[in-house]
């Protein structure tokens, strides 16, 4: 005998069914969306992919969830010292590939990692500490991957010069990062001397057997302006050194600074730009002063002359004129 309860059971089982391939599309859509909550880049999950890692400056805890997703789930890690990188690794208990990429390989390793990328590789860089790129290799990868059409995702994480710039009590809405400067000093003053019409704040990433001559080439170049020297953000030594730079250059000269530096100096205020200024020399004699020491063209050098006396360009360009005119009657 057909029992009645078959139809019932019959309509349960397609509800059933029809369930599970919902929730398993649930599933699929679900797969593509990371632990944050953030949608990952669709072409990323079809083919290779280069992500851009921020790793820590110092404390190995500034580490974000994401990047740590990351350097678990990609085939490998290309970073500029494998031996720096593993701790990070060892203390996350990660076990992936490493291998090298640094400024002195970089032609040659940026080609071996684009054609793995091309091949469906899923590949992380890292630096020593912070973002990838930022005074850091990694820009020939970059460049690279994007000709040959391959999908580069940045995985945001600390910086150094954002880090110093936040806490350092300078003014922050607008600042210009350098990086290193040169390190023979004919070549730092004149980069120092392209930065004098500048009125933001300034960010150097410098060494610390360097940072005391670069002190003290910016106070005779720029000033006495406001400044931080930041040491060893993050880090157990963490220290934030405030006030002059002719006040950093004492305090240097009391106590060396050791490890990782980032200098800031602050815009210069106009009153004490104009009282420190050659009143004897003319303006045109400063206009070839910039051109011969800080290898500027005429109109940057003008430019940055008219600017050291409150003049706007176009007067102090009639200066420049008037002044040619009175060299050529005489």
């Amino acid at each position: 005998m057909r029992s009645t309860a078959l139809p019932e059971a019959h309509d349960r089982l397609e509800a059933m069914s029809s369930k599970k391939i919902v929730r398993s599309k649930v599933d699929e859509v679900s797969s593509e969306v990371s632990t944050n909550g953030e949608i990952l880049d669709a072409r990323a999950s079809a083919a290779g992919c280069l992500y851009l890692v921020g790793t820590p400056i110092g404390n190995l805890e500034d580490l974000t969830f994401r990047a740590l997703r990351i350097l678990k789930e990609v085939d490998q890690i290309a970073c500029e010292d494998t031996r720096h990188t593993s701790k990070l690794l060892n203390h996350y208990q990660i076990e992936k590939p490493l291998v090298s990429y640094h400024e002195h390989n970089e032609m040659t390793r940026a080609a071996e990692l684009v054609v793995a990328l091309e091949q469906g590789a899923k590949i992380a860089l890292v630096s020593d500490a912070g973002m990838p790129l930022v005074s850091d290799p990694g820009h020939r990868l970059v460049s690279m991957c994007l000709r040959h059409h391959i999908p580069v995702v940045p995985i945001p994480g600390p910086s150094a010069l954002l880090a110093a710039l936040s806490a350092s009590g300078l003014p922050n809405e607008e600042f210009l990062f350098v990086g290193f400067l040169p390190s023979r000093s004919g070549e730092r003053r004149r980069a120092l001397e392209r930065l004098r019409i500048e009125n933001r704040t300034i960010i150097f990433y410098e060494a610390p057997h360097r940072v005391e001559e670069c002190i003290a080439d910016a106070r005779e170049i720029l000033g006495d302006r406001p400044a931080c020297l930041a040491r060893e953000v993050t880090k157990l030594h963490e220290e934030f050194r405030r006030g002059k730079l002719s006040e950093l250059s004492a305090s240097l000269e009391a106590r060396p600074a050791r490890g990782e530096i980032t200098l800031l100096i602050g815009p210069e205020d106009p009153a004490e730009a104009r009282a420190n200024l050659d009143s004897t020399q003319s303006l045109s004699e400063r206009v070839d002063e910039l051109i011969r020491q800080a290898k500027l063209d005429r109109r940057d050098a003008l430019k940055l002359a008219a600017k050291e006396r409150g003049l706007t360009r176009r007067a102090a360009y009639g200066q420049l004129l008037e002044a040619l005119g009175k060299t050529e009657v005489e």
